[in-house]
């Protein structure tokens, strides 16, 4: 039964959430919901039903715990209750960092149950997109481990406290630093809250939670999914999968990506009672040892760590046995790797191409070897509407190269807080510009063929080349510079950075020294440093990226 939320008072937090949101219109929410797409239910409840249904069975797990459903279910009451002890208001956002454990998921429905909307940022990310995404989402707290991966989050914390005061609350879940005021113990606060669990408005068509961006313009941007969307894509994605409660699930990427979090990931496993098991090093040597302790049957790898861990078959003695179904996406598979991977991983090999912004493409399990080798999938939902168009806007033949934009039941229609990127990224009647440039065949198939936007697809992450640029002229021993990719076959592209000094040159080391310091993801800083004299320009004296990798690369 839907709730009437007019009934309901509007919190100053939700207030400020639906300024910076746009709402799905009204005659296609109705549609959505006549169709069935849309189940009207809250994101959480999804943990609530497995409880009930499955108690005592393993719901998530890591190398140090293994908690059920049941637990899972008290922990994330528990946790709810002190988020709202603090005073933290339905409609508030937090931003939640915290790496591949099984409290990835406490802090996550801890947060939804007490009406907070999570900003999903990954370990990877630094002071310089945090402060940004405290700034556009208006965050008021922010969830970290104490350190990770040989990185100490608690003193970036206070670099962003510092930045943001309106980050009133620090929870670090971990060893506290010293005398810092607004740090509290995650641990503490989660399990050991007094107050009842809050009773929340159910706000069904407004954000769930805010996803993060490859920052494919500039800064990256949060995209707002609902939780009428976001639950129609990880029970639908679980279905097409054929996920159920037999299978184990491992989270290998980072488990705040919109990949391993819900397509189907750690929320369609919880849909139909499957194990979720987070590993935080996704190395063959470790990840293939919890593929055998655990029996796990289904992951999501980049095109890149798919490839390594095919290769590492030949070497590793505990090679995977129990796979049935290997999710590459987040970059373009090579044909020739694709073989290689279900040659030696699985012949389970599912390609996927989607975005956090919503459309989702997978090949399908029966589906032809030439079409999942050599396809990346067709759309998740009938109600997808796909348009591949030409510069002008006009729709072009099966099989011609075009932009594609789409819209449907689980894709945006603006991110949030963002004006000008949304008239740069939707069109009038509501399609989202993906910039990716895909073919289509006559059966729905898509083959990605390269993007219109200007960004580098480093190891299956997007790296604004605008953002990066802006950092490097920073340096004061740069004149110029632009970010470019080029061919890896690890990475499928690494981040080379083409300079023009004004005196004596820095050597790369240096250079990560300083946008280290500036608060940039190591996983956006540049791979490779080349100095030029000039940078080549277009007739229109814009600087000209072609020309640039063409020299390099030959």
């Amino acid at each position: 039964m839907t709730p009437n939320t007019a009934q309901f008072a509007e919190s100053a937090a939700q207030s400020a959430l639906r300024q910076g949101f746009t709402a799905f219109p009204a005659d296609r929410a109705q549609a959505y919901r006549a169709a069935g797409y849309w189940a009207d239910r809250r994101l959480d409840s999804l943990l609530r039903d497995a409880a009930e249904q499955r108690p005592d069975k393993a719901a998530i797990a890591d190398p140090t715990e293994t908690r059920t459903f049941a637990e899972l279910d008290a922990l994330a009451d528990r946790a709810a209750a002190g988020i709202a002890e603090l005073g933290i208001q339905p409609g508030d956002r937090v931003l939640l960092q915290l790496p591949n454990t099984a409290e990835f998921a406490v802090a996550l429905f801890g947060l939804l149950r007490a009406g907070a909307v999570p900003v999903m940022c990954l370990p990877g990310h630094r002071l310089a997109e945090l402060t940004h995404f405290a700034e556009v989402s208006g965050a008021v707290a922010l969830v970290i481990a104490d350190t990770a991966g040989g990185f100490d989050y608690r003193t970036m914390a206070a670099g962003l406290v510092a930045a943001r005061p309106q980050v009133r609350h620090v929870l670090v879940h971990g060893d506290l630093p010293d005398n810092r005021e607004g740090f509290l113990s995650w641990t503490t606060l989660s399990r050991k809250a007094t107050g009842p669990v809050p009773q929340i408005d159910p706000d069904l068509a407004g954000p769930a939670l805010l996803l993060v961006s490859g920052g494919t313009t500039g800064a990256p941007k949060l995209i707002p999914r609902t939780h009428q969307d976001y639950v129609y894509n990880c029970t639908a994605s679980a279905g097409l999968c054929g996920l159920s409660a037999e299978d184990v699930y491992l989270v290998a990427l980072p488990a705040a990506h919109n990949f391993p979090l819900a397509c189907p990931g750690l929320l369609g496993a919880l849909s139909v009672g499957a194990t979720t098991v987070f590993t935080a090093d996704p190395s063959p040597e470790s990840a293939f040892a919890a593929i055998d302790a655990h029996g796990v049957t289904v992951t999501a790898l980049v095109p890149a760590l798919a490839k390594l861990w095919a290769q590492a078959c030949d070497w590793e003695p505990l090679a995977p046995k129990s796979l049935r179904l290997l999710q590459v996406g987040g970059a373009k598979l090579a044909a020739e790797d694709a073989r290689l991977v279900r040659a030696a991983l699985t012949p389970g090999l599912q390609q996927v191409f989607g975005m956090a912004e919503g459309l989702l493409n997978y090949t399908r399990v029966g589906d032809p070897a030439e079409i999942v080798e050599t396809t990346q999938g067709r759309p998740l939902c009938p109600a997808d509407e796909v348009r591949v168009v030409d510069e002008d806007g006009h729709e072009v033949a099966p099989r011609e190269e075009g932009e594609l934009l789409v819209r449907g039941p689980y894709t945006i229609n603006g991110y949030f807080n963002a004006e000008a990127a949304n008239e740069r990224s939707f069109t009038p009647d509501g399609f989202y510009r993906s910039g990716d440039r895909v073919r289509r065949s006559p059966a729905g198939y898509l083959e990605v063929t390269g993007r219109v936007k200007d960004v580098i697809l480093r190891g299956g992450e997007n790296v604004s080349a605008l953002d990066l640029e802006e950092h490097l002229l920073t340096h004061p021993a740069i004149w110029s510079a632009a970010a470019v990719p080029l061919p890896d076959e690890y990475l499928g592209e690494k981040i080379c950075a083409a300079v023009v000094f004004t005196g004596a040159p820095v050597t790369l080391a240096e250079l990560h020294t300083h946008l280290e310091a500036r608060g940039v993801a190591a996983h956006a800083r540049p791979d490779v440093l080349v100095p030029l004299t000039a940078l080549p320009t277009t007739a229109v004296g814009k600087i000209d990226k072609k020309a640039i990798v063409a020299q390099l690369t030959q």
